[in-house]
């Protein structure tokens, strides 16, 4: 195991501290928002339509599957989605991982019976997963600044295009819609069925909304460091951290944190005898 230095590892602990209780605004001003009003009604309309529409179908599919099918599911779509990281491994020059993600597809899809299954991970050869937008922040492209996309939800600049791209150039469930014409665009039943399984499995996330001050900014935060954490492969300088947390100091961490256990005293439930 990889052991982090002691302020990296402070950075660390207060990025997790802000993103899973969220209780306060940041001591500095966030500069990598500028859109945030029309983004804060985005993710309103989101919220809506997640309410609605979205999540009562991912309920639905929870209660017709079990745990392991539901797992069985998911690794199958994840498998599909392989020639994305495969593609972008070798556009970074990263051979080692291209050759890894190769041969995790050639194995769950032969041995896995079509990537049912997954032996790949039981033969010690683990899952990592890029995309485009990561292949171009490597190459240097500014990430540009945060959007909320209707339906969609969390992106940037660069990695809505980013997105875009990896759907029609690397997706094979973009390639089998764009090639096949059914009626009731039934063609486009199985990216559904992988939005729905991808819905399905953040259920099991949602308590860590519980107690959110500003869910808004939860959402960004974790959208921001997710995609830090893929560029620099779970292992981030701490001052990319920082600069993503408006910290710079020990100091500015320390206030975060006392801000955070104010607002905690502040709406802590009081206790019924």
């Amino acid at each position: 195991m990889r052991y982090l230095p002691v302020r990296r590892s402070l950075g660390f602990a207060c990025s997790f501290v802000l993103l899973a209780g969220c209780a306060t605004t940041p001591v500095m001003p966030r500069k990598d928002d500028p859109y945030e009003n029309f983004n804060r009604k985005m993710y309103a309309f989101n919220d809506l339509a997640d309410r609605v529409a979205i999540r009562p179908v991912a309920v639905a599919y929870r209660k017709v599957t079990n745990p392991t099918s539901r797992t069985l599911i998911s690794n199958f779509f994840a498998n599909v989605e392989s020639p994305i990281t495969i593609a972008n491994d070798v556009l970074q020059g990263n051979l080692p991982e291209a050759f890894k993600a190769t041969s995790r597809l050639a194995i769950n899809t032969t041995v896995g019976v079509l990537g049912l299954f997954d032996p790949a991970s039981e033969m010690n050869i683990q899952a990592s997963r890029t995309d485009f937008g990561v292949t171009l922040a490597k190459w240097g492209v500014p990430e540009g600044p945060y959007l909320v996309i209707p339906l969609l939800g969390s992106s940037t600049g660069l990695d809505l295009q980013a997105f875009m791209l990896d759907r029609w150039a690397f997706d094979p469930l973009s390639w089998y819609s764009a090639s096949h014409d059914f009626d009731y665009h039934a063609e486009y039943l199985p990216t559904v069925a992988h939005l729905v399984t991808l819905r399905s499995s953040a259920i099991d996330a949602e308590s860590l909304l519980e107690g959110v001050y500003d869910p808004y900014v939860f959402y960004r935060d974790a959208y921001r460091q997710r995609r830090l954490y893929k560029i620099y492969r779970g292992n981030p300088p701490l001052e990319i951290i920082q600069s993503l947390q408006g910290v710079e100091d020990v100091d500015d961490a320390d206030k975060l944190l006392e801000e955070q256990q104010k607002y905690e005293q502040k709406n802590q439930p009081s206790k019924k005898e």
